[in-house]
C-alpha cells in the first residue's frame, strides 16, 4: 500500500491507519465525533494526498474534456474550479471529480480509489491532439476547513483569501512553499484544499505552519472517519456508496451538474432517454428515531414493501440522530413521507427529509 507524505506524522499523533483507495491512511485520532465538531466549531485539516491529480493539456484539451464530463467546460474560466462526473455510455457514472481551469492546462481530481480506472477510461477517449498526463504522485493535498479556515491560513500567506470565490483558486506560498489555494471543500463550511509538492520536508514545513498558527483555535487533525460524517450532513455524494457504474448524474440528484443542452458527451442520449421516460428512482436523505443507525445497503420499506436501499448512513454529531441516504421508488420520495429502515431485527421509522442535513453557514464551501 501506498503512504502520503504525512504517514510518520499520523503515527506520530496516534491515528489509526486503515487502508482506503490503496494508500494507509489515518481514520481517526481523538475520535470522529471530537474531530467532526471542531471542523464545525473552530478548524480542522485533513490529510487528502490520496486523491488522484490528471494534467490535460493541448489543442484538443477543451474539446476532449466537454465530451468525457457532464458539466460544461466552456464556462470554466481560468483560475475557476468546476464539479463535474464522467460516464458510461449508459449513463452509469464512472466517477464523481474536479476540474481546474490552470490557464495553459486542465488538472482532473478525481477519487484515490478510481485512479487507475478512470486513467485508463479517460484515455480510451482521449483524441491526438490532446495529452492525458497522470500527476497524482507530484502532489500533497492538504484540506484545512471551518470557520477558523481564513483566519488560520491568512497569516501564512501573502495571498489575500478573502478575495478567492468559492470554487476557485489561487497560486500563493505558504512556508515558502508554492501552493494551489483551492476555494473548495468536502465538509460544508469554509475552507481550503491546498495542492503543492510531494516532497516530505515541504510537506512538513506547510503542515507544521499550518498548525502553529491554528493553535490558537484549536486546530485538530481529523481523519477519513469525520470527513464521511461531514460530508453526509450535507447530503455530498461518495462513489462507491451513493454513486457508481450503476447510478446516473439525474436520479442522485446532480442533475445541477449535468448539462443535457450543451451538446454530445459520454451518456448523455441514455440519460435523456431516461428523463423523458420518467426517472424511476431518486437518492434522498432520511432521518431516524433516536439514535439508530443505518447502514449500506439496508433496505428501505413503505409498509411491508421495499422501495430501495440505505447507500450510507451515521450519527450526526451536529443534530444528534440517524441520518442517512439511499435509493427510493419516485412514490416514497418527497420530503415528509415516512418509511422505515430494516435495522438488524427491527423496523425503524425514518423520515424522508431536504437536504442537507445542516445548512452550510454564509459563504462556507
Amino acid at each position: 500500500m501506498k503512504r502520503t507524505a504525512f504517514y510518520d506524522m499520523h503515527v506520530a499523533l496516534g491515528a489509526k491507519i486503515v487502508e482506503f483507495g490503496g494508500f494507509e491512511m489515518p481514520v481517526q485520532y481523538s475520535g470522529i465525533i471530537d474531530e467532526h465538531l471542531a471542523v464545525r466549531r473552530s478548524v480542522g485539516v485533513f490529510d487528502v494526498s490520496h486523491m488522484g491529480e490528471f494534467e490535460v493539456s493541448g489543442s484538443g484539451a477543451l474539446e476532449f474534456l466537454q465530451a468525457v464530463t457532464v458539466n460544461d467546460v466552456t464556462r470554466l474560466a481560468e483560475g475557476k474550479a468546476q464539479y463535474s462526473a464522467m460516464c458510461y455510455p449508459e449513463g452509469g457514472i464512472v466517477d464523481d471529480l474536479l476540474v481546474y481551469h490552470c490557464g495553459d492546462h486542465y488538472m482532473l481530481v478525481v477519487n484515490a480509489s478510481n485512479i487507475d480506472k478512470d486513467l485508463e477510461w479517460l484515455h480510451a477517449h482521449c483524441p491526438e491532439n490532446a495529452l492525458l498526463k497522470n500527476v497524482s504522485e507530484d502532489y500533497s493535498l492538504l484540506a484545512v476547513q471551518g470557520p477558523n479556515a481564513p483566519a488560520t491560513l491568512q497569516p501564512l500567506t501573502t495571498t489575500d483569501l478573502a478575495s478567492i470565490p468559492y470554487y476557485s483558486f489561487a497560486r500563493g506560498t505558504i512556508a515558502d512553499v508554492p501552493v494551489l489555494i483551492s476555494r473548495t471543500g468536502y465538509t460544508g463550511e469554509v475552507g481550503f484544499e491546498l495542492y503543492f509538492t510531494s516532497d516530505a520536508a515541504a510537506g512538513r514545513r506547510v503542515w507544521n505552519a499550518i498548525f502553529e498558527s491554528g493553535r490558537a483555535c484549536g486546530i485538530v487533525p481529523v481523519g477519513l472517519g469525520a470527513r464521511d460524517t461531514l460530508r453526509l450532513e450535507m447530503g455530498y455524494c461518495l462513489y462507491g456508496n451513493d454513486i457508481d457504474r450503476t447510478t446516473n448524474p439525474l436520479e442522485a440528484g446532480l442533475g445541477w451538474i449535468t448539462k443535457l443542452q450543451k451538446g454530445d458527451f459520454v451518456g448523455r442520449d441514455s440519460m435523456i432517454r431516461q428523463k423523458e421516460g420518467g426517472l424511476q428512482r431518486r437518492l434522498v436523505g432520511f432521518t431516524l428515531a433516536d439514535r439508530n443507525l443505518a447502514r449500506h445497503g439496508y433496505e428501505i420499506r413503505s409498509g411491508e414493501t421495499t422501495v430501495g436501499h440505505v447507500t450510507s448512513g451515521t450519527f450526526s454529531p451536529s443534530i444528534q440522530k440517524g441520518i442517512g441516504m439511499g435509493y427510493v421508488t419516485r412514490a416514497v420520495a418527497d420530503p415528509g413521507k415516512i418509511l422505515s429502515v430494516a435495522v438488524r431485527s427491527k423496523e425503524v421509522p425514518a423520515t424522508v427529509v431536504k437536504l442537507p442535513f445542516v445548512q452550510r453557514p454564509a459563504g462556507a464551501a
